[in-house]
């Protein structure tokens, strides 16, 4: 698969305190990568000196999506989006519109198309300033997508959203990925197990850990077991019985430790059959994982 964006050594260096320290990575094409780590880790720096925003104190930033000037082909969704309120909503996005290069009769179709998609068609002659936090998000979104990019950075893309509108953006976000490669930060961790071919964790400014999100799972899973009941009173009579580490999970118990096999589980839930509707590996979470690498020395 071809790497749309290829990034060696990068570096932020401010007074002498690295923001971001030496990152090397690569995104391949139609491919949607989550970067995560805690507040202060680097995100946004690097986010924004991949998008031309910010330059880069060394390092190289290589895109093979565009001619001469890679920012034509790249959108970008700062997690704080400014917009001019006097404006309406159309307004704003041929603004956008006219600053990527896009011209001609058809401007403004495409752009009512792009507001539409993100939710907003019937908002295009509203002020910005009227808007609600959910609905600038969209709106960010909308000029971050208007040209069509090949790149699509986001920086926190859903976290002025409700419950309700982060699936409806995450769905969106998915469709545009089967034409677009996408870099997005996020803290919200179940988002990134929906919606990731590739993890990079940042801690301090450095990339401490990167690669597909099955292989992270395997590499700080370890070794685990869901035991399913029909109820939760049977998985509690069950966690209390086992002889490994069990916690129990609504009416579910989950087996942990080295000393646990298959087989082993197996012969002692046929022993202690009462409630049992079903018995697999566990499915590490993501949240799990981030403590993990996080807290690496």
């Amino acid at each position: 698969m071809n790497a749309v964006l290829e990034v060696s050594g990068l570096t932020k260096q401010y007074d002498g305190v690295r923001a971001v320290d030496s990152l090397t990575f690569s995104l391949a094409e139609h491919t949607a990568t989550a970067l995560i780590g805690p507040n202060g880790s680097g995100k946004t720096t690097t986010l924004s000196m991949l998008a031309g925003l910010l330059r880069q104190s060394s390092g190289t930033i290589r895109f093979s999506g565009a001619g001469k000037d890679p920012r034509s082909a790249i959108g970008f969704l700062p997690q704080y989006p400014n917009f001019f309120p006097w404006m309406t909503a159309i307004e704003y996005m041929e603004l956008a519109a006219g600053l990527t290069g896009i011209g001609g009769r058809d401007v403004r179709t495409a752009c009512e198309k792009t507001l539409g998609f993100v939710g907003l068609g019937d908002a295009g002659k509203k002020r910005i300033g009227g808007f609600s936090g959910g609905m600038k998000q969209r709106l960010g979104l909308a000029q971050a997508i208007i040209h069509r990019p090949a790149l699509l950075l986001l920086d926190e893309p859903v976290s002025a959203l409700d419950p309700a509108g982060r699936r409806e953006v995450m769905e969106m976000l998915k469709e545009i990925g089967e034409t677009s490669t996408i870099l997005y930060s996020t803290h919200i961790l179940n988002d990134a197990e929906e919606m990731t071919d590739q993890l990079l964790f940042l801690r301090s400014g450095k990339l401490i850990e990167q690669g597909p999100l099955r292989q992270v799972r395997e590499k700080y899973g370890g070794s685990g077991f869901r035991v399913s009941f029909s109820d939760r009173e049977a998985a509690e009579q069950f966690a209390g019985a086992a002889p490994w580490t069990a916690r129990v999970d609504g009416p579910a118990v989950m087996i942990s430790g080295d000393a646990v096999s298959m087989e082993a589980l197996l012969r002692f839930a046929s022993e202690h059959p009462a409630g049992i509707t079903g018995i697999g590996r566990a499915s590490v979470r993501l949240e799990d994982i981030f403590m993990k690498v996080v807290g690496k020395p």
